[in-house]
């Protein structure tokens, strides 16, 4: 692994954003966000729709740069890198997205199967054993030969975790990865990340509107607004804060404008 950051006590980070600014057409998203994320700490931030969740999503994967600020991936500044450092820097994560993205034409394996065929040279058997342990670790044993749209919205969502993780990433990014399920599914969904976070060890960072469900997933939640994390924390301080934004989102009262304490 690369460089690390010390962050006391010998915890090593993973993720650090400094000052990220981003601006499209005249209009501000991310006004010098900060946040630091610890290797194999899993974080979720939270906030409105159209706060820059997903623009801060885009910034980490090297998709779009920032107009200021840095992001340091180990130790490395990926605004700073050039298209191949940055491809060498996209091996480290697995993205579950937003629907799931799968292939319609490929298979369940095809589609688990598509990253490690891509990214590497592994042999045949090799591959195949992967696929095999990972949709086994998603609960998708023997449904390696059905179609997306032969399987759930839950299944897509499980097959699109199992394809994440099958290169083993360092650092997986969730985009709302419950979007559109029922409360049950959402639910085993959220047991899944955690049961795969403790088989992986992975640094994990999840968009997400679900609350309180996100509470029991994450380590630390952040929430998003007016383009700067205005509070993080664990889940009971986040529950407990007193930051009218948080307290507003988190008990659903949106009506008139949002808050901010000094």
């Amino acid at each position: 692994m690369g460089l690390f950051y010390q962050l006391g006590y010998g915890v090593e980070i993973m993720i650090k954003i400094i000052g990220l600014e981003k601006t499209f057409d005249g209009i501000e998203v991310l006004r010098g966000l900060n946040l630091t994320i610890s290797e194999k700490e899993v974080i979720a931030v939270i906030g409105r729709s159209g706060e820059g969740k997903s623009v801060l999503l885009k910034h980490l994967l090297g998709l779009i740069k920032p107009d200021r600020g840095s992001i340091l991936i180990e130790g490395e500044d990926i605004t700073r890198a050039g298209s191949r450092e940055m491809d060498k820097i996209r091996e480290k994560f697995g993205v579950v997205f937003q629907g799931g993205a799968l292939f319609d034409s490929l298979t369940v394996y095809g589609n688990v199967a598509f990253p490690v065929r891509e990214k590497t040279k592994l042999a045949k058997e090799e591959v195949r054993e992967r696929v095999i342990r990972a949709l086994e670790i998603v609960g998708l044993r023997g449904m390696g030969n059905k179609y997306p749209a032969e399987i759930s919205g839950g299944m897509q969502k499980r097959v699109a975790l199992a394809r994440a993780l099958i290169t083993e990433p360092s650092i997986v990014l969730f985009d709302e990865p419950t979007t559109g399920l029922d409360p049950i599914i959402l639910n085993s969904i959220h047991r899944l990340i955690k049961r795969t976070h403790k088989e992986y060890g992975f640094t994990g960072l999840i968009i997400s509107h679900e609350i309180p469900e996100i509470f029991d997933v994450a380590d630390r939640v952040a929430m998003l607004h007016n383009g700067v994390i205005v509070e993080i924390g664990t889940s009971e301080e986040i529950r407990n804060s007193s930051n009218p934004a948080v307290r507003q989102f988190i008990t659903g009262s949106m009506e008139g404008p949002i808050e901010v304490l000094s």
